[in-house]
């Protein structure tokens, strides 16, 4: 047997969350180290004051994400100080009072207030910034009569907040998406839980229901029997007589606990199955509709007569169990051949389905609820059941049912 190559270890994804956060340093750090330099050299403001205002400004989105006041007032206020202080002579030869790393900042800043806390939030550094920006041609009249400055001061301030109103409503339409389509996930994952407990509940309710039928026939074959033993056998006394009467007592009231609780176990949708529950001698024609259907099925019974005389819940289970199987290598396996054998002998009744690889891969692929309904049949009859993939690619599900001598026996003692 050729051995299968190991495969390495799988690195660790990075979340998204992890990624932005991540991108947002990188683009804070990159906006720092290219404001200082061209705010001072270009528009003459101080180095340190440069360095200290310049990292108000490009911090503030980091802060933004914990604490977003505190970052809207360190923004707007060094963004209302910084254009402040220039030199006259060189702001002429440069935006002012935004340059275009301060510029980028303020948009970057307001992206990250309004995808992180909503619109809401997010406007109001765009509405603080905005006039801050304006106020500073009023507090600086000598940049304003500088040559050339009045023009070009409007045009920034335009430029400036219009992209910031743009990167507003842009980080506005993105959170709404991404926070709707949150929902819808967390919608689903509700709604896959919730039809995973339906699953169970019916399952059960239809394992009790059939788990009651069998047992009611048999309590009802008990309570006829002991019924009529003083017709059947007039040699019996009194006493055997009466013994037989407080049995047939005891099975009536058996029988009304029963139905009783089977009307608890349904649920309000399903009503009360009037067709004879299937057993072992109806899977040759369940092969038989699946063969229909066009899939290649092959089956093998051994130790028929034994598998005929099992208990009925046996029966029952076994049948399940089997269509269950099929109905999952049919829909998870299309294409790939069946097998499926049956061997029953005086205490065990064996069965195995197995389908080979599938010739093309299937569109879906299960929620486990049929592997959950046919280990839950097999460990209420205390058998076992077993299902995974093989060396080949194909799928197997393997399970053992006891026959259901002492079962039964023990049960119609009850």
């Amino acid at each position: 047997m050729a051995r299968r190559r190991e495969r390495p270890p799988r690195r660790p994804r990075i979340s998204r969350r992890t990624a932005a956060l991540a991108a947002l340093c990188v683009a804070s750090i990159a906006l720092y180290s290219t404001l200082v330099p061209l705010q001072t050299l270009l528009l003459g403001t101080p180095l340190p004051l440069s360095f200290i205002l310049g990292a108000a400004l490009c911090v503030s989105p980091l802060l933004a994400i914990a604490h977003p006041r505190w970052a809207i007032a360190l923004f707007c206020a060094a963004a209302f100080v910084l254009p402040l202080l220039v030199v006259p002579e060189l702001a002429t030869h440069s935006p002012w009072p935004w340059s275009v790393p301060a510029l980028l900042t303020f948009v970057l800043f307001v992206g990250v207030v309004t995808f992180v806390h909503g619109a809401r939030i997010g406007a109001f550094p765009l509405i603080i910034g905005v006039i801050a920006s304006l106020t500073a041609p009023l507090l600086r009249p000598d940049m304003v009569a500088t040559a050339g400055s009045a023009g070009s001061a409007t045009a920034d301030l335009i430029v400036t907040s219009s992209i910031a109103a743009a990167m507003l409503l842009i980080a506005a339409l993105v959170s709404g998406r991404l926070r709707v389509s949150a929902e819808l996930s967390r919608e689903k994952e509700h709604s896959a839980l919730e039809g995973s407990r339906r699953a169970l509940v019916e399952e059960r309710t239809r394992i009790a229901r059939e788990l009651h039928d069998v047992v009611a026939h048999s309590m009802s074959v008990i309570q006829v029997q002991a019924s009529t033993a003083r017709y059947r056998l007039p040699e019996i006394g009194e006493a055997a007589t009466a013994e037989f009467e407080d049995i047939a007592a005891t099975a009536r009231a058996s029988l009304t606990e029963m139905r009783r609780m089977l009307g608890v176990l349904r649920t309000e949708d399903q009503s009360a199955e009037l067709t004879p529950q299937q057993g072992i001698d109806d899977v040759p024609a369940l092969i038989d509709s699946i063969r229909r259907a066009g899939v290649e099925v092959g089956l093998v019974i051994e130790g028929g007569d034994a598998a005929s005389a099992a208990n009925p819940a046996v029966q029952i289970a076994t049948f399940r169990i089997i269509q269950e199987a099929l109905s999952n290598a049919v829909r998870h396996a299309p294409g790939a051949r069946i097998s499926v054998r049956l061997h029953a002998d005086a205490a065990t009744i064996r069965i195995r389905v197995h389908n080979a690889a599938p010739p093309r891969t299937p569109e879906s692929h299960g929620t486990g609820y049929g592997l959950r309904g046919m280990r839950e049949r097999s460990e209420l009859l205390g058998g076992s059941l077993s299902a995974g993939p093989d060396d080949d690619g194909g799928w197997t599900v393997e399970a053992s049912l006891p026959v259901g001598d002492a079962l039964t026996t023990e049960k119609e003692i009850t």
